[in-house]
Formats: structure tokens, C-alpha cells, sequence
């Protein structure tokens, strides 16, 4: 059977990305979803909860709304609470129940805007897709909103960093390395998308030379700024040595207007690393550059065809993923994939908080800066 979990886990649902994406943002996110859900939106899947303040509340659904509807409820819910709270935007997500009686979300939000005077938002997430999705529509609804004015570019050639959340950086520092690790290379930073920074911080972006997409959940903001103000993007996440390629990836980009997905050449991979789409082809590039071992980057979340190497694939379940695994010399991934790899494979445990939430939360590396976590593992001084 297809498309089914027996083994491994499954990656954090599209909801949660929305939630994960605006968390930092200033506005109020409301999950259409039955009540006692939210402990899975923020104590598992948000490691932010528990040290910093966000308006994030669940509507509660009960089983007669399931079965008749009653967005009138919904609204004024929502509306009562935003006159009390005065967020800076309302954002409206949406669950499996709300999908399956056809819930409008955007005809939702525009009720609610309009009662409100507050910006609103209605994603028409399902809980069939990954945080990746509900992530990149949720940070593209915000450029769409509120990025809107041209500014002056910064004197030095600048980024905004797209696609930042815990889902993927955990809170362990890699976010705020992200920023270090570019500085150092003479890149600075205008904004983080959004992890550390503020809504008008955001507003900033325009000001930047070049957007880094570093996970695909930055995908949707990095498409309306492209639109909008021509910005270019540059799609990598920095791993170690390799920031030095991406690096000059940006300065191209910067002066030639082109996006770009850099990459180290992986003809006959003898390697495989699992995992969200940008951050497996980057870490299967930085590995593949500072070993000299050839390694395959397995997609397991949404990400279009271009933006994998030619040796890398998508593989979202268990049957599509274990012949991919076979003959693989190492295999780089979560714990929870190990039950689904070859024994003659060894394998390099790598955490994700996306896949496993907080389970392995105090075993993620901070890679930004140096790989050797994964080197010496493959060089067998782990």
C-alpha cells in the first residue's frame, strides 16, 4: 500500500507551517481544527512556545459544525478576538475536518477583514501536505501584504534569508549563524524570514541585493519579491565550506539579476541524505565538496524538479523511499528513518525537528559554519 506510514514518521503538517512561518510576526493565527489540537500546533511542533509571547488560538470545531457548518460562529470568534488583542494580522488555517466540508477560507478572511479593519489571511491548508507548503504560502502572504514599497538598495550586497523556522533550524543557533556565516563572507543581512526579526523589519526587504532561499518554505515570499521588485534569488542553504560557493552564487546574482541554485557536481552517488528538499541538496553538496564522496539528495518534502541536482529525486513514503536506499554506503537522515535502511549502509543520525518534533530536539548539530559532525562520521571518528 502506497502512500502510507507502516515504518517511519511523517513530516509536520501544512498547518503548522503557517503557524511556524508567523509565529514571530506580531499578528493572530487562527487553526480551524477541533478542540485539544492545539498542543500539537505548539508544544510539539513549536519549541518557541514556551519563551516568546504569539496569539495562536484553535476555533474548537465541535462534531454538529463538522456535520452542518457554522462559519458565522468562526467569524465572530475570531472577530471578538482580535477587538481585544489588536494583532497585527489575523491568518485563518484550515485542517482536514474544515477541508472535507469545504470550508472558504479566503471568503472567511475577507469577512474578517472587513468586520475588523485588520488585515487578514485564509489558507486553504488541509493537513494532507507538509509544513513546507503551509510555510512558503503563509510568508508569501505577508510580502503580498505588506512588502510594498521600493526602497534604496544597501550600499554592500545584501540578502534577506527566506524560510527561516524551527521546523527546519531548530532553536539550537543555526538561525542566527546563518546571519554570521554571511557577514564573515562580506554578505550582510537585511532580514530573516522569520526567525529573530519583526514585521517591519520584514518591510525591509527590498532594500536587499538577493533573497536566500534557505529551506523551500521561503519558495512563495522569494516568487512575489521576484515579481514585485526584480529581486533575484539565490536557493541554498549554507553548510560549512560550501557557504563559500554560495556565496559567490549571491555576487552573480547581485550583478547579473539571475537566479540561481548552486551545486557541486554528484554524477555516481555512493551516499544518500533524507530529508526537507533545499537543506538535503545543500548538505549533500557541502559533503560532496569537502569530501570528494559523491552524495544523493532525497526530497521527502515539496520542491519542484529544478531545484534538485541531477542525481538527486523526491521520495515522500516508505515504498518509494527503501529501493532508493539500496547500495547506499552511507545513509544520512533522521533516527526515525533508520528502521527503513539497508544494515549494510551505516548510518549518520541527523534530527530533524520536522519529521521527529522534540524528540531528538538536544541532538541537532548547528552545521551552519562546519560539517564536521557528518565528515567524521563518514571518516568513522564519531
Amino acid at each position: 500500500m502506497t502512500q502510507t506510514a507502516r515504518i517511519i514518521s511523517t513530516y509536520t503538517a501544512d498547518v503548522s507551517g503557517v503557524n511556524s512561518a508567523l509565529f514571530e510576526l506580531g499578528g493572530m493565527t487562527v487553526m480551524h481544527d477541533a478542540s485539544g489540537c492545539n498542543s500539537t500546533y505548539n508544544t510539539h511542533d513549536e519549541p518557541r512556545w514556551y519563551d516568546h509571547d504569539s496569539l495562536v488560538f484553535l476555533s474548537g470545531i465541535s462534531e454538529m459544525e463538522a456535520i452542518m457548518g457554522d462559519d458565522d460562529k468562526l467569524i465572530r470568534d475570531i472577530v471578538s478576538a482580535a477587538q481585544q488583542l489588536h494583532p497585527r494580522f489575523i491568518a485563518i488555517a484550515g485542517t482536514p475536518i474544515p477541508m472535507m466540508i469545504g470550508t472558504d477560507f479566503r471568503a472567511i478572511a475577507a469577512v474578517v477583514e472587513r468586520k475588523t479593519g485588520i488585515p487578514s489571511f485564509g489558507f486553504a491548508t488541509n493537513g494532507m501536505h507538509t509544513y513546507v507548503q503551509g510555510a512558503s504560502m503563509a510568508l508569501a502572504g505577508i510580502a503580498e501584504r505588506f512588502v510594498t514599497e521600493e526602497l534604496p538598495k544597501t550600499d554592500d550586497i545584501s540578502v534577506n534569508l527566506l524560510g527561516v523556522t524551527p521546523l527546519d533550524f531548530s532553536v539550537n543557533g543555526s538561525a542566527e549563524h546563518l546571519r554570521t556565516a554571511l557577514e564573515q563572507r562580506g554578505i550582510s543581512v537585511v532580514s530573516n524570514w522569520a526567525m529573530g526579526d519583526d514585521l517591519e523589519t520584514l518591510q525591509k526587504a527590498p532594500s536587499a541585493h538577493v533573497n536566500l532561499v534557505v529551506s523551500y518554505a521561503g519558495m512563495g515570499a522569494a516568487k512575489v519579491l521576484r515579481k514585485r521588485f526584480g529581486i533575484p534569488y539565490v536557493t541554498a542553504r549554507p553548510y560549512g565550506d560550501w557557504t563559500d560557493t554560495i556565496v559567490e552564487s549571491i555576487r552573480l546574482a547581485a550583478k547579473n539579476g539571475d537566479s540561481m541554485e548552486p551545486m557541486t557536481g554528484r554524477i555516481n552517488p555512493s551516499a544518500v541524505v533524507i530529508g526537507e528538499g533545499v537543506s538535503s541538496v545543500s548538505l549533500a553538496n557541502a559533503v560532496t565538496y569537502e569530501t570528494g564522496i559523491q552524495v544523493r539528495a532525497v526530497a521527502a518534502t515539496e520542491i519542484e524538479r529544478s531545484k534538485l541536482g541531477v542525481s538527486d529525486c523526491m521520495a515522500r513514503d516508505e515504498d518509494e523511499l527503501m529501493p532508493l536506499l539500496q547500495g547506499a554506503e552511507f545513509i544520512i537522515a533522521d533516527p526515525l528513518y533508520e528502521p527503513i535502511c539497508p544494515k549494510t549502509a551505516k548510518f549518520i543520525r541527523l534530527p530533524h525537528e520536522g519529521f521527529s518534533g522534540r524528540i531528538f530536539r538536544s541532538e541537532i548539530p548547528d552545521m551552519t559554519e562546519d560539517i564536521s559532525y557528518i565528515t567524521q562520521a563518514i571518516a568513522g571518528r564519531s
